[in-house]
């Protein structure tokens, strides 16, 4: 079916703080000690805060994320997995996998999680990859779909044995974003210990090295510690207070914890989630032909500081009419758009339904009735 053009209806709707002053706009000003760092809410994607978040930089261990991620998707956590000599034999931070060692995917992201096993991401990498090479391929794939411009990976764990395996402050909060998206990450990703148990009754105990969830920060919901020699400390931690999700990501950070619970407790005073759209009926529009029939199917919510509230508005933008034609061919869907617009940005698009009471055409049989009592000189009850 064609479509007709835009209409010719626009409304302008400014919104205004919900019985809150206007105060000035929230600066961080405690520093950070991060070369690279960003803070992003997890739902709209916002930034919040940024420091040299598009600069790549070695990663480390927070790697690791891409690689959970890639296990869990690939649907085999189920099955178990031959731990090979070249898991056995790597360096750095393991989980004493021993070689010929049988154990459960599921266990081994656990293990790579929570203990930040390097063994544990070779072994996962050959068994969701049928090698580590072919699963390198599939993470730099996956870095691409989901966004992640200034990311190239070069092995499953972030040790400093490739130059070319480097990422960005933003492109990992990307990556974040996109993981808490899944259940079963979230769940990993918040444990605070986790034990395994293999087929020959071998019991590991996984003691999460996240002190932000473990110790530190009581809205801390999870994240992915990481250190090498060249990349130094890294982290990304995500936090919940109040409806409102945080991602923090620092690169680099001497005093990576402090960082980040000052990033978290700013974000959380200085910016609220707002409902700035409705799911329901559109009641401000005055077109006759739209009038109270325009819905939205779900809200979109921002997050915002009080400043932010003067340089909001909403712009209505719908089809030009054409009932005739409509009811003949049904009435399009979206029939038009709720744009959200911050200081001439458009931050976010809500599609607009047509409601409209359709008739029912009587059934031959009702029709016969009718016409029965009406020639019986009798009125029908209802």
């Amino acid at each position: 079916m064609k479509l007709p053009a835009l209409l010719s209806i626009c409304i302008i709707l400014a919104i205004f703080p919900f019985g809150s002053e206007v105060s000035a706009e929230q600066v961080f000003d405690k520093g950070v000690s991060a070369h690279g760092a960003v803070l992003m809410e997890q739902e709209s994607g916002r930034i919040l805060f940024e420091k040299e978040s598009s600069t790549p930089m070695r990663i480390a261990s927070i790697t690791k994320i891409m690689t959970a991620v890639l296990a869990i998707e690939s649907g085999k956590m189920e099955e178990t997995v031959t731990v090979s000599s070249r898991a056995f034999g790597t360096e750095g931070s393991s989980i004493y996998l021993t070689e010929g060692e049988q154990i459960s995917l599921e266990d081994l992201v656990y293990g790579l999680m929570l203990r930040s096993g390097n063994d544990a991401a070779i072994a996962i990498a050959e068994h969701v990859g049928g090698s580590v090479e072919g699963f390198v391929y599939m993470m730099n794939e996956k870095a691409r779909e989901i966004g992640m411009e200034e990311t190239l990976f070069a092995n499953p764990h972030g040790l400093d044995d490739h130059e070319d395996h480097y990422s960005t402050a933003y492109d990992m909060a990307l990556l974040t974003q996109y993981a808490m998206k899944s259940p079963h990450y979230r769940e990993i990703s918040a444990s605070k210990s986790y034990r395994s148990v293999t087929a020959e009754d071998r019991i590991r105990v996984f003691n999460n090295k996240n002190r932000l969830l473990t110790q530190l920060y009581k809205h801390s919901t999870g994240g992915k510690t990481g250190y090498t020699k060249r990349a130094k400390r890294t982290l990304v931690s995500t936090a919940e207070k109040d409806g409102m999700e945080l991602i923090a990501v620092t690169i680099n950070a001497p005093s990576d914890w402090h960082d980040h619970m000052n990033l978290f407790e700013w974000g959380f005073d200085s910016f609220e989630m707002s409902t700035i759209v409705k799911e329901g009926t559109v009641t401000k529009v005055d077109d006759p032909f739209y009038k109270n029939k325009l819905r939205t199917e779900f809200s979109f919510q921002y997050p915002l500081t009080d400043e932010d509230f003067k340089h909001l508005k909403q712009r209505v933008v719908l089809l030009k009419p054409n009932e005739e034609r409509w009811e003949q061919e049904g009435y399009p869907y979206p029939i038009g758009t709720v744009q959200i617009e911050l200081k001439g940005n458009v931050i976010g698009i809500v599609p607009l339904k047509y409601v409209y009471e359709k008739t029912e055409e009587p059934s031959l049989f009702k029709k016969w009735l009718g016409h029965w009592f009406r020639v019986n000189g009798m009125v029908p009850n209802g």
